[in-house]
């Protein structure tokens, strides 16, 4: 068990880390769609690339959702196998979004022998989503083309 500020080292570190292999800017918060984000995640069971909507408008955030959702079948076949989908995904803070997202299990970010399946998770997945969301970008951004 570490304490709050091992565990603070050891996330930096292992971001740090993840910057240096990968040594590229991501998408992330770059969308140009307000409150649509990727996002990565690990913790000390699994590590996750996300789709995050996390708009305050339920209507708009259940339309954005609803374009990646009449997508799923491409997104699924061509770019992301293993994505899930949840409409409705509830954050610990109680706040509700849509998120969709990949995982794997049966790693820590306090366990360095794992960092590199994490890495190239995270680049594997990550690259998926931005491909699949420049190639429908036009698409999904447009709120006047209903799904």
């Amino acid at each position: 068990m570490y304490s709050k500020e091992e565990a603070q080292k050891i996330k930096r570190e292992f971001w740090i880390k993840f910057a240096e292999e990968y040594p590229r800017k991501w998408l992330l918060y770059n969308t140009k769609i307000k409150d649509f984000t990727f996002k990565f995640h690990v913790d000390n069971k699994k590590a996750m690339v996300s789709l995050d909507i996390e708009s305050k408008d339920d209507d708009l955030r259940n339309i954005y959702f609803e374009k990646i959702e009449s997508l799923k079948t491409i997104l699924i076949e061509e770019y992301l196998e293993d994505v899930i989908f949840e409409k409705n995904y509830q954050l610990e803070n109680g706040k509700t979004i849509s998120r969709i997202w990949v995982e794997t299990h049966g790693i820590s970010v306090n366990n360095k022998a794992t960092w590199k399946t994490i890495f190239d998770f995270f680049s594997q997945k990550m690259e998926a989503f931005e491909c699949f969301f420049y190639e429908y970008q036009e698409y999904i951004s447009d709120l006047e083309i209903n799904t």
